[in-house]
């Protein structure tokens, strides 16, 4: 659902129905830079919770690919920034919560993630819907074997495209 870039097609007689990924299902995006491919900054981010709150938003979830979170981490070390050591013996370098003038977001690491991609979402806002509940037929035996075909069809549906936002275009 958030691992490929994929548009919804109807399908017909000899061609199977696909669904739309979620990156195809928001309409708020902020490119990362002028280059066809640049880094995550806290700039762009801000730029897309300021557009997701004008929209009326409520994003909750700031997701990112793996790579991303040591850029995100690098954001308390800027200026006038502190981290709540409570444990003096242990080093944290992770942010799990980043709180903006926009609104606080978790962040989530999502290893399917695509990776030019980071969406601030409202998980309210999606639901999983099943087209075709999920059956199994036992097909013709080979042998000691037993074979099984498994049919069903599900697929994301986001209520409203405005809602969330993704920053497209990054390394």
């Amino acid at each position: 659902m958030i691992g490929v870039s994929q548009a919804a097609v109807a399908g017909s007689a000899s061609a199977a129905r696909k669904m739309a990924s979620i990156d195809q299902q928001i309409s708020t995006t902020v490119d990362a830079g002028s280059n066809s491919t640049d880094a995550l900054t806290e700039a762009k981010l801000l730029e897309l919770g300021q557009t997701c709150y004008t929209n009326g938003s409520d994003p909750s979830v700031l997701m990112i690919k793996p790579a991303d979170s040591t850029i995100i981490a690098g954001f308390a070390s800027s200026s006038n920034r502190q981290r709540d050591l409570a444990d003096a013996k242990t080093l944290v370098n992770s942010i799990d919560v980043l709180v903006t003038s926009f609104g606080t977001y978790k962040v989530i690491l999502n290893r399917l993630n695509l990776a030019t991609n980071a969406y601030l979402i409202d998980p309210s806002m999606f639901k999983q819907c099943v087209l075709r509940p999920f059956t199994r037929t036992l097909l013709a035996k080979t042998g000691d074997s037993d074979k099984h075909m498994v049919v069903g069809e599900v697929s994301v549906k986001h209520s409203q495209f405005g809602d969330s936002g993704m920053i497209t275009g990054l390394s």
